[in-house]
């Protein structure tokens, strides 16, 4: 329900920030599908830009899955060695580049990524997006965990598949793409744990907005 009892047109509410937001890259510096698909599994419970700091020598090292097929964990190690859970992470690369062989031979389905080690939905939906594939689900990551339940979109929860499928819930499939990197983007620069809503373009239906004032 919204601030006047209705349903809410979510999709008309959120229009705002799809404009100002819509089609701007992810914020890993990633230059291809391989190193997205990299980067996107080290950035799991770390930083995107401790990732992009360590992103160019690694690739330098390991420039495709066929390099990375053939090495061993004390290889990569020292490479990822700044990267939060890096000996778990190599275990997984190393293991995807083994089954995967070759960039072009990438999956771009949910089913297929998620299948791989160290590739969860929030990370498969990513990929999906950078990568112009049909939306299968909406990006829920540690911002849109944080701001989607502030806004009043869903009930509060920490679990990112139950955000994600709240989300999928109220939200019609068009927007999916778009609409997660969208939310993250407004809470990396806007919607911050200590939110700047005089400068939010929706603050007019938000329901943290309208508590606060």
């Amino acid at each position: 329900m919204d601030l006047f009892g209705e349903t809410p047109d979510w999709a008309t509410y959120l229009s705002p920030i799809l404009t100002k937001y819509k089609n701007r890259k992810h914020p890993l510096a990633y230059e291809n599908l391989y190193q997205l698909v990299v980067m996107v599994i080290l950035s799991a419970q770390d930083s995107d830009a401790n990732i992009n700091v360590i992103a160019p020598a690694l690739f330098e090292v390991y420039p495709d899955m066929e390099r990375l097929s053939v090495t061993n964990r004390d290889a990569l190690l020292p490479n990822i060695s700044t990267v939060r859970n890096f000996r778990t992470k190599a275990n997984w690369l190393i293991e995807i580049a083994q089954i995967i062989e070759k960039n072009e031979n990438i999956p771009l389905t949910m089913n297929a990524l998620t299948a791989l080690k160290g590739i969860g939905r929030k990370s498969a939906n990513v990929i999906l997006r950078e990568s112009n594939q049909p939306a299968e689900g909406i990006i829920a990551d540690l911002h849109v965990i944080r701001v989607a339940p502030r806004i009043g979109l869903i009930s509060e929860t920490k679990d990112g598949n139950k955000v994600e499928k709240q989300l999928m819930q109220v939200l019609p499939k068009s927007i999916w793409g778009e609409i997660g990197m969208a939310i993250s983007f407004l809470g990396r620069e806007i919607c911050r744990p200590k939110p700047k809503c005089d400068l939010c373009p929706i603050n007019n239906f938000c329901a943290y907005y309208a508590n606060e004032n």
